[in-house]
């Protein structure tokens, strides 16, 4: 037995965080992981998940060889094949199809399951070279990263290690116990030692409300309506900085005109939050010097989830809270200018004709088209889409076409890959290299491969050089391997890792993470160098009330992160998964006691496109006529359909991004 080695490496996973991890390696294992002390954010702390990271890449039901279909798509039955037997196939059904329908039959289906650079986004210049389908990724909060650009343009929000200078924290629809862990724990430090205020507003509440001193709950979607009743009361009671609005707010004098209507008694219809609530809450506001709100991504998963994040924005600048250290929005981008050239990974210049444009929220509408139009085949990466994308049984039957030629790259036998025609064994972060830009605060870090990945295993890079080589393209990219691709973004710097150290740059050329400067939030980055109520590039230009739709069905669905999984990554854990428990829903007593429905019952949630069985909880931290769902489950862990059964395809007012939370449902008691 040789000795053990320490190793940096970095977690892959969807989090704002992208956490420095050391990694104890022994005999091509990796036998420990803990945290990185010199990581810039999580030197002190790492989420419970990654703790036994080891558990994952060494499961024994990881796929160690690509796997064709040998019964009935999603039957589960599959034998092995070679590597070269795969690529042959997948290429000569590519080229047949590419000459029968045009490449643009083909679509990639990728997300957030690696979250790193290179093995993400270099299918993106296999698939621009093949000229196929380009999927728009906007599954997670681009409405948000809309709504709030809508505002303030390229400027840079808050890094989370600047709320040390805030006076006064308004968590707005954020869970950060599974979605900030190490902001939660600067926050709790900061109330120990100055006493700083925390106010929560969610549609559910726990468990971050232990850490809070008032919890505000909010009919889902209503969130904009509150910001305008906020807004009405600074303006009213004369506690907005009127300077700072006409001086640097374009198209304020406009939005002023009609704030008047938007009182807290109006509010209070709608967001089902006490006028005398609203009224306390924008005066607490006023009071603070340097007040930070830190948004969630939930309440711009509505089809006015744009239009809600502009309110919440602009909220913000009527106490000219955000020209101070500490003061303004933590929760959207902080960085100011680009860390990486992509364009060296993903080769726009590849695609010589533009591509046909699906949104990853519509593929199951996409897997439905005909003729001409018809999808004929799915690469899947780095996603799955069964259990994490809308419309769950419309994905299934689009999955079920004997004409889709589906091919799932893959480390587990997800739902997903169960409709695979070829499955194709994939690589864990250890044993691939690549550069992370961390999008929730200002670092940026390498990891290096520290063990060979088992069996037949391996990363996107490499089988998106095989497949190009079986394509037969002959542009040098596709002859590079992962670690030249490295290199060669390492050695062409952006203009913000020019500045970096000498020492700085070493420690990324080793494999290290770094901190990078923050965007000065103050610099307004518009055209007109103001923050902007007035948008012509939006459908609704004036930031203004934007109602939910009305819905036969009487209950708001919500989904909410869960500290035990990431999107429907870490379902091989078992202890991960015996900690968190059954598929249930969280619904206040008042919504039970209207449905007669017992704690711990089993229920039936259902709409026009699904039902779906789980265990009811009653919790007095639920906004009332609301139903919650706590993380993605698979189908094979639930045992039948899950929450995306129950969403629509719809897309948000801007940013082409998911509704998931704008779905309504009935509940009612299982039959046992």
């Amino acid at each position: 037995m040789s000795e053990k080695t320490i190793c940096k490496t970095i977690c892959p996973y969807d989090c704002p965080s992208s956490c420095g991890l050391l990694a104890e390696v022994q005999d091509g294992k990796i036998v420990r992981v803990s945290n990185d002390p010199d990581h810039p954010v999580s030197g002190k702390l790492i989420c419970s998940k990654m703790r036994h990271y080891e558990r994952s890449v060494h499961s024994p039901e990881r796929i160690l060889t690509p796997l064709k279909r040998s019964g009935p798509k999603g039957s589960g039955e599959f034998v092995p094949c070679s590597w070269d037997e795969a690529i042959r196939t997948i290429t000569d059904q590519w080229k047949s199809l590419s000459v029968e329908y045009g490449p643009q039959s083909i679509l990639p289906c990728v997300y957030s399951g690696v979250m790193s650079d290179i093995q993400r986004k270099c299918g993106e210049a296999f698939f621009n070279r093949l000229g196929a389908s380009v999927l728009v990724q906007t599954l997670c909060s681009s409405a948000k990263g809309a709504g709030y650009k809508s505002v303030m343009g390229a400027t840079g929000c808050l890094d989370p290690r600047e709320l040390k200078d805030s006076d006064f924290y308004l968590i707005w629809g954020s869970d950060l116990t599974a979605t900030r862990l190490q902001t939660l724990s600067e926050l709790i430090q900061q109330r120990k030692q100055t006493k700083k205020k925390m106010i929560l507003i969610d549609t559910y509440a726990s468990p971050t409300a232990r850490y809070c001193d008032d919890t505000i709950l909010i009919r889902p979607g209503t969130d904009g309506a509150l910001a305008l009743a906020l807004m009405n009361v600074l303006a009213e009671e004369g506690l907005a900085d009127e300077e700072w609005l006409r001086e640097n707010g374009e198209g304020y004098e406009q939005f002023r005109e009609m704030l008047p209507e938007y009182t807290p008694a109006w509010a209070q219809e709608i967001t089902g939050i006490p006028a005398d609530t609203i009224r306390n809450l924008a005066r607490q506001y006023a009071a603070a010097s340097a007040p930070a709100v830190i948004l969630g991504s939930g309440n711009s998963r509505h089809k006015n989830g744009g239009m809600n994040v502009r309110l919440i924005v602009l909220f913000i600048q009527f106490t000219g809270a955000w020209k101070r250290p500490g003061g303004g929005l933590c929760g959207c981008t902080p960085v100011n200018g680009g860390y990486v050239d992509m364009t060296r990974i993903t080769r726009p210049d590849f695609r010589k004709t533009p591509g046909r444009r699906i949104n990853i929220n519509q593929i199951a509408a996409a897997l439905a088209l005909e003729g001409s139009e018809a999808v004929k085949s799915l690469y899947v990466y780095g996603c799955n889409p069964v259990d994490s994308v809308s419309n769950q049984n419309g994905m299934i039957r689009g999955l079920l076409r004997e004409d889709l030629f589906t091919v799932v790259h893959e480390r587990f036998m997800t739902d997903t890959a169960l409709y695979a025609d070829i499955i194709l064994p994939a690589a864990f972060s250890v044993e691939q290299n690549d550069i992370y830009r961390c999008y929730g605060y200002c670092t940026l870090g390498v990891a290096k491969k520290l063990i060979p990945a088992p069996g037949e295993c391996k990363s996107n890079w490499d089988t998106f050089c095989l497949l190009a080589k079986g394509m037969g393209f002959e542009e040098s990219y596709f002859a590079m391997t992962e670690e030249e691709m490295l290199k060669d973004i390492l050695s062409h710097p952006t203009a913000e890792v020019r500045r970096l150290s000498e020492k700085q740059r070493k420690c990324l050329e080793d494999g290290g993470s770094v901190s990078m400067p923050f965007a000065d939030h103050c610099d307004i980055k518009t055209e007109s160098g103001k923050f902007r109520f007035y948008d012509e590039s939006c459908p609704v230009p004036l930031a203004g009330y934007v109602p939910t739709e009305e819905n036969e069905y009487p209950l708001h669905l919500v989904a909410v992160p869960d500290v035990h999984s990431v999107n429907s990554i870490f379902h091989d854990r078992a202890d991960l998964m015996q900690a968190r428990g059954d598929m249930t829903v969280l619904i206040s007593p008042k919504t039970a006691e209207k449905y007669r429905i017992s704690d711990g019952e089993p229920v039936l949630v259902y709409n026009d496109i699904g039902e779906v069985r789980f265990i009811a909880r009653m919790d007095d931290m639920v906004a009332d006529d609301t139903v919650i769902a706590r993380g993605i489950w698979t189908m094979k862990s639930a045992g039948s359909s899950t929450f995306a059964a129950l969403t629509h395809e719809d897309l948000s007012d801007i940013g082409e991004a998911t509704t998931l939370n704008e779905n309504r449902v009935e509940i009612k008691r299982a039959v046992p």
